[in-house]
């Protein structure tokens, strides 16, 4: 005589790959690791990017504001153009296509400055002059226009061969003064030096 099978408990679930009590498949031990391994790994993926991402950002916002502070406090040139803004309220028109360009400006309640190099053409020399209001033929040879101070704030040092001339570009406030001295050197691409202070 053979016994009936029972039926399982409603607490059991039927055996692995078989129809449960509700019609429905149940899962294998394998099955369920397998399936609560992936639902693991997708919490991690979408929770670790973000912060992953954010860490980055913040990590790149800090270094970038270490550079700008260490390009402001530091007593020295920055290699680049100033910017516009700059350029335009100390009224330094870069001419095009110059080369070896840097800058570093200061502020204090008194005076504020910025002190541009570049090196340029000739003909480029002869713009930058025009459009600050002057000429080359104002260029005084072996006139160092810009004093021992300025020379120290950015390490500029007119001791070479040359030859050297100058021009100071002296305007009412608040148009700023420029004092400029060119390193002919290079016949024909002068070395140029800026200063332009405006009083605010």
């Amino acid at each position: 005589m053979t016994v009936p099978r029972q039926p399982s408990p409603p607490d059991r679930p039927g055996a692995a790959g078989k129809p449960d009590r509700e019609g429905g498949k149940t899962e294998d031990r394998r099955h369920m690791i397998r399936r609560r391994w992936l639902t693991a790994t997708i919490i991690v993926l979408l929770i670790g990017i973000p912060a992953g991402y954010l860490a980055i950002s913040a990590s790149q916002s800090r270094n970038s504001g270490r550079d700008k502070e260490s390009k402001y406090s530091a007593t020295g040139l920055s290699e680049g153009w100033p910017s516009r803004v700059q350029r335009r309220l100390y009224d330094v028109p870069i001419p095009p296509y110059s080369k070896e360009v840097a800058y570093y400006e200061t502020n204090n309640w008194r005076t504020s400055r910025l002190y541009v190099q570049f090196l340029t053409s000739n003909e480029g020399l002869e713009k930058f002059l025009q459009r600050i209001g002057t000429s080359t033929d104002r260029l005084e040879p072996k006139d160092i226009t810009i004093s021992k101070r300025d020379q120290k704030v950015v390490g500029w040092e007119f001791t070479g061969p040359g030859p050297w001339s100058g021009l100071t570009h002296d305007k009412k406030n608040p148009a700023p003064t420029q004092d400029v001295v060119v390193d002919r050197s290079n016949a024909k691409h002068p070395m140029v030096y800026v200063v332009s202070s405006t009083t605010p």
